[in-house]
Order: C-alpha cells, then sequence, then structure tokens
C-alpha cells in the first residue's frame, strides 16, 4: 500500500483515461472482429470448459456455441467485405439471440485456430470474467473479457508513467505528456478493446522497462533483481513475441552486474542470480521447453536461414524497414514499407488490415509526424552529454528494440516469398511503447522551457484528435444508417 500511495496522482488519472479509451472502443468493436478474437475466446473457453490447454492444432474446430454466434453475426462475410454492415438486421438480431439462448455445448475439440502456439497465462486470467459470465451469453462473456483487456491496457499506461518520470525525472510535466500521449493512442485502445494476449505483454514490457530505469537510476539491489525475474518469468508466459527482448534482457542485466560489482561485486553477484535463475524463472522456460510451438518462433527462423543463406535474409531484413540497396533484390516490389507499411499502419489500419483512411490522411498525417520527430531530434541532441553519461542504460533499450526488429522479419520470413511482409503490423512494435512515451515527452521539451507545456498540450490534443478521428472510422466501417 506504502507503493501505491507514492504513485503519482497524474499517473492513476492517465490509466484511467486509458482503460476508460479500451472501454470505448470496445463497444464499437463488433463482436469477435477484434483481431484473431475468435481463436483468443476459444482458448478460454477451452481452459474453462475442457480443463486443459488446446490441442496444439492451428484448425479452428471451435465449440457449437461459438460456432453458432460466428454464423449469425456472418462472422466470415464480414471479415471479408469492408461494405458489410456488422449490425445484424432485426431478424438476424432476433435468431441470434434465440440461438445463443439454447443450451449449445461449449466444448470444442481442443483446437483453437491461430492462438495455439500462444502460452497460458493471459487465457486463464481471462478465465475470470469468463467464469463471472458463465450464466450469461457468448456476448455478455465477451464484453466482460474485454474489460479485464481495457484494464490491462490501464496497468500499461501506468508502468510507461511510470518510466518517463525516472528516464526524465527533472521535468514532472513531461511525465503527464508522455502518460496521456501513450493513453490515447488508437492503436492501443483497438487492441485493449478487444480479447488478444497482447493486452498483458504490452504491460509486462512497460513493467520491464520500468524496472531496468529504476535499477540504471537508483542501483542494482536484490529485491529489485527478484522483481525483474517475476517480470520475465510473466513475459515468457504470455506471449511468444517476449523471446525477442530477451536478448536485450540480458545485456541490460550484464551491464547492471558490471556496474554494480565497482561498489559491491557480492550484491551484484547476488542480484544478477536472482534476475537470472531464480526458480520462477526456471519454471517458466522448463514450460515452455514442454510446450514446443513457442520454441518454433526461434527455431523456424533458423532453419530457414539455413536453407536459403544468411544475405538472402539480412536482405529481406533490411528492406523490412529501410530502402533497398544496391545489389540487392527486390523483395518488396511496388511499395516502400517504411511509408506503406509502418508509417500507414501506425496512422490507421485497423480491424483485419482493411479500416484504413482515405490516402490524403496519410498524406497530411506526415506533416505533424515530422515535426514531433524533429523536436525530439533537437531534444536529444542538445542533451547529447546527458545520454553519453547513460549510454549502458540505452543499450539495453536499444537491444531490446533491435531485437524485437529481427525477429518480427525473421519469422515473417518463412512464409516469403508466398507471403511477403506476413508479420508487418505496426501493433507488433507496442510492447516498446515505453520508449514512445520518452519520445513524446522529449519532443514537447524540444520547443524550450517556456513554450514546452504548451507543446505537450498541442501533441496530446493532436493524439485526441487522432483517436477520435479512428473511432469514427470504426464506426462507418461497421455501423451503417438504415
Amino acid at each position: 500500500m506504502q507503493m501505491l500511495r507514492r504513485v503519482p496522482r497524474t499517473a492513476w488519472v492517465c490509466a484511467a483515461v486509458a482503460v476508460a479509451n479500451c472501454a470505448i472502443w470496445s463497444i464499437l468493436i463488433p463482436p469477435l472482429q477484434g483481431a484473431d478474437e475468435q481463436a483468443h475466446f476459444a482458448y478460454v473457453q477451452q481452459l474453462v470448459e475442457n480443463g486443459k490447454l488446446p490441442n496444439g492444432s492451428s484448425e479452428e474446430n471451435f465449440s457449437p456455441e461459438e460456432q453458432t454466434a460466428m454464423r449469425d453475426l456472418e462472422f466470415g462475410e464480414t471479415i471479408l467485405n469492408p461494405g458489410t454492415d456488422a449490425v445484424p438486421s432485426r431478424a438476424r438480431r432476433e435468431q441470434l439471440t434465440h440461438d445463443l439462448s439454447q443450451p449449445l455445448s461449449r466444448k470444442g475439440d481442443g483446437s483453437v485456430g491461430v492462438a495455439a502456439s500462444e502460452p497460458p497465462l493471459y487465457y486463464a486470467l481471462q478465465t475470470i470474467p469468463y467464469e463471472l459470465g458463465s450464466g450469461s451469453s457468448l456476448l455478455t462473456r465477451l464484453a466482460l473479457m474485454r474489460l479485464l483487456s481495457a484494464l490491462l491496457t490501464g496497468i500499461t499506461v501506468l508502468f510507461v508513467f511510470l518510466f518517463i518520470r525516472e528516464a526524465l525525472p527533472a521535468v514532472p510535466w513531461a511525465w503527464t505528456v508522455g502518460g496521456l500521449g501513450v493513453a490515447l493512442s488508437p492503436l492501443l485502445a483497438f487492441d485493449g478493446g478487444s480479447l488478444n494476449p497482447d493486452t498483458l505483454l504490452f504491460a509486462v514490457c512497460a513493467a520491464l522497462f520500468y524496472c531496468f530505469a529504476r535499477a540504471f537510476r537508483r542501483g542494482f539491489e536484490p529485491r529489485l533483481a527478484a522483481v525483474l525475474s517475476a517480470v520475465v518469468t510473466t513475459g515468457l508466459l504470455t506471449k511468444v513475441n517476449f523471446l525477442a527482448l530477451i536478448p536485450g534482457t540480458a545485456v541490460g542485466l550484464i551491464l547492471l552486474s558490471v556496474r554494480t560489482a565497482r561498489v559491491s561485486r557480492r550484491q551484484a553477484y547476488r542480484s544478477l542470480a536472482l534476475a537470472c535463475s531464480g526458480p520462477v524463472v526456471l519454471y517458466a522456460l522448463t514450460q515452455l521447453a514442454r510446450h514446443k510451438e513457442p520454441l518454433s518462433v526461434v527455431l523456424g527462423p533458423i532453419e530457414v536461414v539455413q536453407r536459403r543463406g544468411l544475405s538472402a535474409e539480412f536482405s529481406y531484413i533490411w528492406q523490412f524497414y529501410l530502402p533497398r540497396l544496391p545489389g540487392m533484390p527486390s523483395d518488396f516490389p511496388g511499395i516502400t514499407p517504411a511509408l506503406n507499411i509502418w508509417f500507414k499502419g501506425l496512422i490507421g489500419r485497423y480491424n483485419w488490415l482493411e479500416t484504413v483512411f482515405p490516402g490524403w490522411v496519410y498524406t497530411v498525417a506526415l506533416i505533424p509526424a515530422a515535426a514531433i520527430a524533429g523536436l525530439c531530434m533537437r531534444e536529444l541532441y542538445a542533451g547529447r552529454e546527458a545520454l553519453r553519461r547513460r549510454r549502458s542504460e540505452l543499450a539495453a533499450y536499444g537491444s531490446m528494440l533491435l531485437g524485437l526488429m529481427v525477429l518480427l522479419p525473421a519469422a515473417s520470413y518463412e512464409s516469403f516469398p508466398t507471403l511477403a511482409a506476413g508479420d508487418s503490423e505496426p501493433r507488433y512494435f507496442l510492447p516498446m511503447l515505453a520508449l514512445g512515451g520518452v519520445l513524446l515527452a522529449l519532443a514537447a521539451r524540444g520547443t524550450g522551457r517556456r513554450w514546452g507545456p504548451v507543446a505537450g498540450v498541442a501533441i496530446v490534443m493532436l493524439i485526441f484528435g487522432h483517436d477520435v478521428l479512428s473511432q469514427l472510422l470504426e464506426v462507418s466501417r461497421y455501423y451503417h444508417p438504415l
């Protein structure tokens, strides 16, 4: 309780804004239309109704109850046709209500589609709202489960705020700029308003960044090392993508240990042992070893490199983010990934990536994006001496970012050239939200002490406007006038 009292009130406000924003999105997103939401629901239902983990099959042989809901909601027709109205006709609504009120079986055969490879922690948490709504229809249970995702997003923003406070301790108003900027992000709210294990992953990653920032600033103590161990364990049990942060986490722990050893070798060794080889982390690794699918995220790309060659994959990874160099094959003909995939995806490609703004919106968005980037670079240049003093800390964050940047295209390369850029959704970079919040705060500071707070308000209002427009885009996609 004493630790909670030390959290600034503005941090709780930012977290509450995030929860409210996600709750609004959860109302706007039609049932089962979140990213792979039908598979995530089936995973939770498998845990509750069958009492065991999925069988690992990527097929979608869901329970009769979920299949009935998907049929009456015209799930397949809706995701394939952007012009399809998600609001059922009166006859369809009556049919849906009637069918879901029947004693339909909630037991599937154990297959949960694309969610089969994911660890169970997020889904285990979601069994709580599922059980709370067990006497209600599938739609009510899904709504309750989405609210838990919203609460997890609030925790994410809370840790992002605390990370910014550790990273920029001398500028309190900048903490709020970064915290509110992240809380109002429509890309984050879209995930937070649906059933998706990413919401727990984002919270874990924000907590990981906060722990590292606190350790680099205040010392690598055994108690904090134990917390780091628990955070890493939670990440490993949450989503396979967390594996991308493990190399960077190792770099951070080594750098912390080296610095701590200059003062006390005993404390350095003890803290490192707690962080790396505690019984909880070992247990998580044991579970991952038994569950082979998550490890395939790492082993699969290695096998592909052996077949196609390292230079070919390096070329693919390079073009995944940067312009093609002379002599490289054209892996993304006709598009510029930095603009067409990453920037436009950041501005808005929702649902099944078919819900997009008109083309001119992305062109106009380049102006404020360039201004924010320019102000951020100006502040970084002005504070280059402080950055030099914190190079060890920055190396840890950079290593985690680099790990994610390598793992995504490496995993995507398995399906290339049949499917190029298969893992090219900007939401996969939301584990780096803590760094994004700092960049927003730095951009506001880049206007100087006098105009910094004003610029901060402008940045927050800009993101708020982006969020509102994205919500209206969601409405126009699914809800048409009768």
